[in-house]
């Protein structure tokens, strides 16, 4: 290794162990930042696709509003416990394929009961007295197109929910083929309310995208 102060060192060694030193480091480093590179773009990939699912729940709530508007009733205000509840639900539908005894076609009080409702209503803070008056609805489509998704609540057996004035609120969420609509009401008994949950659950959502991205600028750090 050449020092500068030593007699034989010159400015053309200088810039050899420069130029070797940064390729050196350029390659232990190499690794670390492919790795955070994919976590990075696995998180874009995330939060593309939950931006593109509540457009199309944005969407669904807005024709069933127009809905409710045409029928000179009031509009139903979005409910973040509700949102909540029935992604999980939607979840537990994921992979399930469409048939003519699934969603707005099942038969009234057919509907298929998850054993795990229970830690369904745990993971979003709520209980079975909070939620006893609310009405869950799921529907398949394939594709999940929208004038279709929109008929599906507006013109079949669930269209008599939307129809009347006992709702107010409404929670709605989409996973593969499957959206589920979750109506609430302003009573104690169907309000879905809860003391600390409005807030938290969509800083637990965000913090559930963006742990990866995290962890890579750790990865990086400590490597």
């Amino acid at each position: 290794m050449c020092v500068v102060l030593t007699k034989g060192c010159n400015l053309s060694s200088i810039f050899t162990l420069f130029f070797d030193s940064s390729t050196q480091l350029r390659t232990e480093m190499a690794p670390r930042h492919h790795l955070f590179l994919f976590l990075f773009l696995n998180t874009i990939l995330l939060l593309a696709y939950s931006a593109k699912s509540d457009d199309a729940n944005g969407q669904l709530l807005q024709g069933i509003n127009s809905y409710r508007t045409s029928l000179n009733l009031s509009v139903f205000t979005d409910n973040k416990n509700a949102d909540c509840l029935a992604d999980q639900i939607a979840g537990q539908f994921k992979g399930q394929d469409c048939t003519n005894t699934t969603g707005s076609d099942t038969v009234p009080g057919t509907e298929p009961n998850f054993p795990n409702y229970p830690s369904l209503l745990d993971h979003c803070h709520l209980n079975v007295t909070v939620t006893r008056d609310g009405s869950i609805m799921p529907a398949c489509i394939p594709g999940l197109v929208p004038s279709l998704v929109l008929s599906n609540f507006t013109e079949s057996q669930y269209s008599q929910s939307l129809n009347g004035s006992t709702y107010s609120g409404v929670g709605i969420a989409s996973e593969g083929n499957w959206v589920v609509v979750i109506l609430t009401t302003d009573t104690p008994t169907g309000d879905f309310a809860n003391a600390d949950t409005s807030s938290s659950v969509s800083i637990l959502d965000l913090h559930f995208h963006l742990l990866p991205l995290f962890l890579g600028f750790v990865l990086v750090l400590i490597g």
